[in-house]
């Protein structure tokens, strides 16, 4: 009989994975909480006509997972949570402390093609302040990536935040000449450019109708990495960054052009400079009129959102995860034979109330198996009660990391496996 398959594009957390996705999930809520975010989430079953309105055709056509419910209503697993984010934040618009400051982390769903740093089913950190306009509290947002960046032991020579800015890169298509209706165009380009060998570029940009004039000043303008000193809004974002401790975090690169549709001020991407992954880590911006689209007032905001796939393996291939413990359990009491098995039990039972994660082996076995199985769950101490120990309230406590043992008394148990698991 063959074996059962899983769904193409979703993922199976043993737990060494499950591992992984809950330390992101811990340093997420810390650089969220570290900044005063407080975390929240929406649905994971949306009707489609949520997306229909705000994402554009490509996601509600060809990357949701749609379906009809037994009510006969369309609704999909949610591809993102931006449209959640408006839909909730107008229901209790009048009623919200401003500025909102909020931070998810959940499963979101796409139908792509999975790839290395691309799966059909993914968790994402969504992070955003709404109810301000202003290039520092842009700078806060980029903060808030730099210190999980830090967190993650991914320092600056490693990951870099690429800033860029749309009413700079409007200004700057403005001088060229390039109208607004071609400017979609043109960010594409742009964004292709790195993919592309530079003759076939300079072919394809006049191909899609720029002159060479328009496109000599486009390639002068994409080389100009002084031109942040341009824009205000760009000069008082690195003056922020510096005061907020992670400018060497941050560069301004011209060639970011994310979310032309979408973004209409700060933009920002980072990049794992040196792994094998070309994808960008996180990436967000400044936006304006969030809740347009579901019936609430014009409300301005800022906000990056990061996968987890892609930083998972950046993570690993940097070497940068932690040790992978396979018991969250530090202590093991061995069961010397039936008669003392309660024994062992009662034991346990104080360990725990005194805050100790204690595990007891399932039934009596000889005690070097049992010590084998403490050590290959990576515990660092083994209790046993035998009927001399029991007669005496005694117990023999095995340092699991050298192989000592001492015995000693009840009352003195807790003070003595402390001191082991200090010593670490």
């Amino acid at each position: 009989m063959s074996k059962t398959q899983t769904v193409k594009g979703t993922r199976e957390f043993y737990p060494e994975e499950m591992a992984l996705r809950n330390y992101l999930y811990e340093k997420v809520r810390a650089a969220s909480q570290a900044f005063g975010y407080q975390e929240w989430d929406g649905p994971f079953i949306e009707t489609i006509d949520l997306y229909a309105a705000k994402s554009g055709e490509e996601l509600v056509k060809k990357q949701s997972f749609v379906f009809e419910d037994r009510g006969g209503d369309l609704v999909t697993l949610r591809p993102e949570l931006t449209p959640s984010l408006a839909r909730m934040i107008a229901a209790k618009q009048n009623e919200l402390t401003y500025p909102v400051r909020w931070w998810s982390f959940g499963p979101f769903w796409r139908y792509e093609q999975p790839q290395k740093g691309r799966a059909r089913e993914f968790f994402q950190w969504n992070i955003d302040m709404l109810g301000v306009n202003s290039p520092e509290a842009d700078a806060e947002l980029i903060a808030v990536a730099a210190a999980f960046l830090r967190s993650v032991k991914l320092d600056p020579q490693r990951a870099v935040i690429y800033v860029n800015n749309r009413r700079l890169m409007d200004s700057q298509f403005d001088a060229l000449g390039i109208p607004v209706e071609k400017r979609l165009e043109v960010s594409n380009l742009v964004d292709r450019r790195s993919k592309m060998d530079s003759a076939k570029w300079d072919a394809y940009a006049l191909e899609s109708g720029l002159m060479q004039k328009q496109l000599d000043g486009l390639k002068a303008l994409l080389g100009d990495f002084d031109l942040w000193k341009k824009s205000d809004e760009l000069t008082r974002l690195f003056a922020a960054l510096e005061a907020l401790g992670v400018k060497e975090y941050v560069k301004f690169d011209p060639n970011i052009m994310r979310g032309l549709l979408y973004y209409t001020g700060t933009v920002f991407e980072a990049f794992d400079t040196s792994g094998s992954l070309k994808r960008a880590i996180l990436g967000g911006g400044r936006y304006d009129n969030l809740l347009a689209d579901v019936g609430g007032q014009p409300l301005s905001g800022v906000g990056f959102a990061m996968g987890d796939v892609v930083i998972g393996i950046i993570l690993q291939e940097a070497g940068l995860l932690p040790e992978f413990k396979p018991s969250p359990a530090s202590v093991m009491v061995t069961v010397f034979d039936e008669s003392l098995w309660m024994k062992s039990y009662a034991l346990a039972s104080e360990l725990r109330r005194a805050g100790l994660n204690t595990v007891v082996y399932p039934e009596p076995a000889k005690l070097p198996k049992q010590f084998k199985f403490a050590d290959k769950m990576k515990m660092r101490v083994a209790l046993v009660i035998g009927p001399d120990e029991a007669e005496k309230e005694q117990v023999v406590v095995k340092d699991l990391s050298n192989g000592s043992q001492q015995t000693v008394q009840k009352e003195r148990l807790l003070d003595v496996i402390q001191k082991i698991l200090a010593s670490l």
